[in-house]
């Protein structure tokens, strides 16, 4: 009983070593890699569960985001660590959140459905933008002439607003006018400011 007492205790300290100094999330494949002999995915993810509760209270917590498990902050500790690093935020136009928010809401689409909805174009610059931070990413096309991108938002989107799927973005009767995640700002000029998690 004390050798699979102690296994598991060196389990669970090889893999809160590696989300701890992981700098992306780590999937369950990830973690089982860490490993010569095969892990049973409901031990590792007893233990997971027991990293969680052994960090409960302090001021770092281990999440299970979009594309894996990783440590963070807590959110009421967020305002003190700004003040190491007081980077603004990038800032987004109101087309770009929209644009955002469209794709997050009612994707897939193609280019053209969102300019549908929007009821403007769709400059390439906007989508260069999402493309580039990582939020949005063609995952195929549409069986249609000329063959068009369904664009979509990546798990790099979720990680950045703490979330696990699509389901958990708040309902859109809860919005009103546009998706502002926390950290977001309404500029003067029309832009917004966001801060990623």
């Amino acid at each position: 009983m004390e050798s699979v007492l102690h296994e598991r205790q060196h389990l669970q300290t090889v893999i809160e070593t590696a989300l701890l100094v992981a700098s992306e999330p780590l999937s369950v494949h990830d973690l089982k890699k860490l490993f010569a002999e095969e892990l049973k995915a409901e031990l590792l993810n007893e233990v997971l569960e027991a990293i969680q509760q052994a960090w409960q209270g302090r001021g770092v917590e281990l999440v299970r985001l979009a594309s894996g498990w990783r440590f963070r902050a807590r959110l009421e500790y967020q305002p003190y660590l700004d003040r190491l690093s007081p980077e603004k935020p990038p800032r987004y136009s109101r087309a770009v959140m929209e644009t955002l928010a469209i794709i997050a809401y009612k994707g897939p689409l193609t280019r053209g459905e969102i300019e549908e909805i929007r009821g403007v174009t769709v400059s390439t610059n906007i989508v260069k933008t999402l493309e580039e931070r990582g939020w949005i990413e063609v995952v195929g096309y549409r069986e249609t002439p000329g063959r068009p991108g369904l664009y979509s938002t990546t798990r790099a989107f979720l990680d950045d607003l703490g979330l696990k799927s699509r389901a958990e973005l708040p309902p859109l009767a809860e919005l009103g006018q546009l998706v502002l995640p926390d950290g977001a700002e309404q500029q003067g000029d029309g832009t917004l400011s966001i801060e990623a998690a």
